[in-house]
């Protein structure tokens, strides 16, 4: 198996990383520490290298404690910390209402990281992303601020998550940017515009919610069925009925290809990009083992130029609807 570099820092990952945010945020109410700690170790020894959690990642439990994703997996990585890559975020809040709001300052930067430095139980995060562009701050004050804590240790990396061109090519003539983490999907293609620039610069793209959250494992066709509070997908449009019915012609496509190709339609979706460009490198997510491995095995499908553009044409085609990110708080 090949790995995939993080831009040019030198950092090699396995092509397909493990999104953590599930465990103890978004995805329905937090997992058991321990439970999830097992499931975390035992996907390393499936073979995955590179991890992804956010300093927002956290819930408020019933005694009122916070189970917080940092300290989940920093507490499941410890044993391998010299094997594994951490990527870590920084620079937003969830509001009352569910928005996001953003803060980039230096002075905020840096006691985010000395933060995510405890919970994480490191001295040093390998990748660390700004979450969200802050309008308020340029990206070269970010850009600048990364590269300090480059040179002081404390990262090895920075990228920036939901990142567009201008904003990119800015902070990257500062300090070079290792990836950009932006959603991507069969279902969310939005982002591919960003593809030229990655190979110009040198950029990884980081795919986060590869798989649509969920709906294109095929395993979610039932309307209504998160009835968990917590679990934010019962909003996704992917979801409602309209949204299943939408992308019922996809997961048929998929499941036809599959039978040739004897892949499941989420390793189908995975494979997609990752034959695409080798600059990509999804990271989804589960609670499940079965669902790490399957998803893992992606890198055995392959999928060749044609067929990827085949499968472009016939999403060109379609209606989907999904999810597109929470809405950014105004200042």
């Amino acid at each position: 198996m090949k790995k995939r570099m993080l831009g040019k820092s030198g950092i090699q990952v396995n092509p397909v990383g493990l999104g953590c945010m599930g465990f103890s945020h978004a995805y329905g109410h937090a997992m058991d520490e321990q439970e999830a700690i097992s499931i975390l170790r035992q996907s390393q020894d499936v073979g995955y290298d590179f991890f992804d959690t956010a300093e927002v990642y956290k819930e408020k439990l019933a005694d009122g404690t916070l189970s917080w994703n940092e300290e989940v997996v920093g507490k499941a990585l410890a044993p391998v910390r010299q094997q594994v890559v951490i990527a870590t975020k920084m620079g937003i809040r969830i509001e009352p209402d569910q928005s996001l709001s953003t803060d980039a300052r230096p002075e905020v930067i840096r006691k985010s990281l000395e933060g995510s430095l405890k919970r994480l139980g490191t001295d040093y995060v390998d990748l660390y992303y700004q979450h969200r562009i802050d309008p308020a701050v340029e990206p070269e004050v970010v850009a600048d601020t990364m590269a300090k804590l480059i040179r002081e240790g404390k990262i090895r990396a920075w990228g920036i998550s939901e990142a567009n061109e201008e904003y990119l090519r800015r902070a990257n003539a500062v300090c070079p940017v290792a990836a950009i983490q932006n959603r991507y999907s069969m279902m969310a293609r939005w982002h591919e515009n960003l593809f030229p620039v990655c190979e110009e610069l040198g950029v990884s793209f980081v795919a986060f919610s590869p798989l649509a959250n969920g709906f294109l494992t095929g395993k979610y066709t039932k309307t209504g069925q998160f009835t968990d509070k917590k679990d934010y997908r019962s909003k996704m449009p992917q979801f409602t009925a309209e949204g299943e019915e939408k992308g019922k012609q996809l997961l048929q496509l998929l499941q036809e290809l599959g039978e040739q190709k004897k892949a499941s339609v989420g390793q189908l979706s995975l494979a997609w990009m990752l034959c695409k460009k080798t600059y990509i490198i999804p990271i989804p997510g589960s609670r499940k083992i079965s669902r790490l491995k399957e998803n893992f095995s992606a890198l055995q499908v392959f999928l060749s130029p044609g067929e990827i553009e085949q499968l472009d044409r016939a999403l060109d085609r379609m209606e989907l609807p999904v999810f597109g990110g929470s809405k950014i708080a105004s200042k």
